[in-house]
């Protein structure tokens, strides 16, 4: 029944000459997915960037922080780390949930029910009154949500995204994370004059547009083809694969791809594989992806972003910006601007060049800046030494630039494109859970270790960038325009990584002109 309906859509071979190219073209529908998709990387990016200014929000302090002698109220290391740090620990439970629900329910409408989690999160956080570990509780609800969606979003971009643009579609994640974090600091900033709950309430509340959109949203979307065709949905696969390309059904860019999609699944048959979770692991080549993709997502979060962002008060007081409102701003506007590069790199570089320049860059970033800040800033008075300050805050910004144009991007874009389709689901929920692991050690143990060896804490930091550039050379390959079918193949065959971007498959000619 299914191929005599899909042989009535079948086009004439002159229109499918007109049509055909080698990946296919730019289609709204693409772009629009990616766009709605994404709001899930802003719900993401405002839950952590507001966090940081409740906490110097006078009237969120007299309602959760610990009263001192002066009758002042303050956090201790420990409460504050427990209020910002169940967040992450949240997205972490939601993470290793979110990929045997996205095998079951399908990517779409696991991102719809996660949104609707977040928001009832959210309503326990803006109810809460006087108990922090209500507010806590809320936050951990919130980040179950939100780490279930950060590992479904990217994945379900990755299957449906054409090969030549699901990079810049994927880096539109990473782009709404810091046009999230931005936005709550501009919230925040324009509320935290208020003496009232209004200064944290209404920041909180906003929350709620957010999730409504991505829950609804999602739902006028197709389903992920790789997911329907893998259900037995295969007509429905075909329509929506060439709908994301801009192609007829039958063209034969599509074509290859249903043929590239069905070999993989026949594969997987063969082998008995998807069928306990431990194959993540023990089938052929898993063990190898498996633990690329955590060390790649905890990377992300071991380069160091998050440090440049606690440390930002203390940096631009040197230059005579008290306000810490102000300097979340400068800082969030920095990293949103070159994120927007960061598309473009994800485009038109390489995966392999692009991670490895860029920790290269971040590894230079944080020498000068950890060595400057220990021996030549005056801690007690910063507005002292403005000669280094403005040394810190250029390379703050440098950093932040080479972040936000390779790592905070082509991480998600690269795990999204590591695994076969019979463990992506759940691979890609074991690598998300690492980077939230790693983004909850950072902020809880982050004020403990700078009050211990202050600003050598950036050397860490610099280790792990160094460490990075050894780690993509040697072990991820180049996928930048290639099938997730093709790379796949490229991984079970063990092609050389510093050599992938060459490779061919050998029943593939190289195009005209190689």
């Amino acid at each position: 029944m299914v191929e005599e309906q899909s042989k009535d859509l079948s086009p004439s071979p002159a229109a499918q000459e007109k049509h055909s190219t080698r990946n296919g073209g730019l289609s709204a529908l693409a772009v629009f997915l990616s766009v709605v998709a994404s709001t899930g990387g802003f719900m993401f990016g405002y839950q952590s960037g507001q966090i940081s200014g409740f906490l110097e929000m006078e009237n969120y302090k007299a309602r959760f922080a610990e009263p001192q002698a002066d009758g002042s109220y303050s956090f201790s290391a420990s409460r504050q780390g427990a209020i910002v740090g169940l967040f992450s620990i949240g997205c972490l439970i939601g993470c290793l949930v979110a990929g045997k629900v996205a095998d079951v329910l399908g990517r779409r409408l696991t991102i719809s029910i996660c949104a609707f989690v977040a928001i009832v999160g959210s309503i326990i956080e803006v109810a809460s009154t006087t108990h922090w570990a209500q507010f806590a509780v809320g936050r951990l609800i919130d980040g179950m949500g939100i780490g279930a969606i950060s590992a479904t979003v990217p994945m379900y971009q990755s299957e449906s995204a054409p090969p030549a643009i699901r990079g810049p579609l994927i880096a539109l994640y990473q782009l709404f994370v810091t046009l999230g974090i931005w936005f709550a600091e501009i919230v925040n900033f324009g509320t935290e004059t208020r003496s009232d709950s209004g200064s944290w309430r209404i920041t909180g509340g906003l929350s709620f547009a957010f999730a409504l959109i991505l829950g609804l949203g999602i739902l006028f979307l197709p389903e992920s083809p790789r997911y329907a065709y893998r259900v037995g949905r295969v007509d429905e696969a075909r329509q929506t694969m060439a709908r994301l390309a801009n192609l007829e059904p039958y063209d034969p860019v599509i074509e290859a791809e249903i043929k590239e999609i069905q070999q993989k699944l026949d594969e997987d048959a063969s082998s008995g594989s998807g069928q306990p979770w431990y194959e993540i692991f023990t089938a052929p080549r898993m063990l190898y992806r498996t633990a690329l993709g955590v060390v790649i997502q905890a990377g992300s979060q071991l380069t160091g972003a998050n440090y440049y962002f606690y440390y930002g008060t203390t940096i631009f007081s040197a230059t005579g910006l008290q306000n810490s409102f102000e300097t979340q701003v400068i800082l969030g506007s920095v990293n949103v601007f070159c994120t927007f590069g960061g598309i473009y790199v994800a485009q038109k570089c390489g995966r392999r060049i692009s991670l490895m320049v860029g920790a290269a860059w971040m590894f230079m970033c944080f020498m000068v800046f950890s060595f400057v800040g220990q021996y030549l800033l005056n801690h007690d008075d910063p507005q002292s030494t403005p000669t280094a300050g403005n040394v810190m805050i250029v390379f703050a910004c440098l950093f932040l630039a080479a972040f936000a144009t390779t790592w905070g991007p082509l991480s998600w874009a690269v795990v999204a494109e590591l695994y076969p389709s019979a463990y992506r689901a759940k691979c890609m929920a074991l690598a998300t859970a690492s980077n939230w692991l790693f983004n909850f050690l950072i902020s809880f143990f982050t004020r403990f270790i700078t009050d211990a060896i202050d600003y050598f804490y950036g050397l860490v930091f610099a280790g792990c960038c160094f460490a990075l550039v050894f780690i993509v050379f040697f072990f991820v390959i180049e996928s930048q325009g290639r099938s997730l079918e093709e790379i796949d193949t490229m991984y079970t065959l063990k092609v050389n990584p510093i050599t992938s971007a060459k490779w061919r498959p050998q029943k593939e000619a190289p195009p005209a002109g190689e």
